[in-house]
């Protein structure tokens, strides 16, 4: 079927070229004048020459292309943190003010107080873009989520195997662990 095929294909290209199939099919070659012969090959010039092009603008094309791209993820990894930090930096200017405020008046109450909201603010603008602390205190331990740290003896039987202290706590990030919380278990 295949073979047919191609043999139909070449007998059609071969008339456009102005050969005769059954001379063609006995393997010699001969078109009916020598003008034929120069309108032949300067179309299968011509051909080339359009096939070359497209091959050169492709690869160029593609090559723009790559470039661009290289170029987009390196702008966006140099601004991916960007909002986020816009958020961090009304933070930041209440820790300054705070700062300031401890620096004029020496008052500890008032400063801790300050710090307290200031933290809150912090952990409530992480919250809102999807960080979430995990919770492990007396939880099974898990190796999915937790790196022990040391093991500790514990007399009660219902915290061998939990999670006994958290030494850092561990957070996940629009569901999805970004840091594992180091705890101390008990055995």
């Amino acid at each position: 079927m295949q073979e047919k095929e191609f043999t139909e294909d070449i007998t059609t290209k071969n008339e456009d070229f102005g050969i005769n199939a059954d001379e063609n099919a006995a393997g010699t070659t001969h078109l009916n004048n020598p003008v034929e012969e120069e309108d032949v090959v300067a179309k299968l010039n011509s051909d080339l020459q359009e096939q070359k092009d497209k091959y050169i603008r492709l690869v160029a094309e593609f090559d723009n292309f790559r470039k661009r791209t290289a170029k987009e993820n390196i702008e966006i990894r140099q601004t991916a943190g960007r909002e986020i930090i816009t958020f961090l930096l009304d933070i930041l200017d209440d820790c300054d003010r705070a700062e300031n405020q401890l620096e004029k008046s020496g008052d500890i109450n008032q400063f801790s107080e300050g710090a307290m909201l200031i933290f809150n603010k912090l952990r409530k603008t992480l919250e809102s873009k999807g960080l979430k602390p995990m919770e492990s205190l007396n939880t099974d331990f898990d190796t999915e989520k937790h790196e022990a740290i040391t093991q500790i003896p514990v007399n009660e039987k219902n915290k061998q195997g939990k999670v006994i202290d958290e030494i850092q706590k561990g957070y996940y990030l629009n569901d999805k662990i970004i840091r594992f919380a180091k705890v101390v278990v008990g055995k």
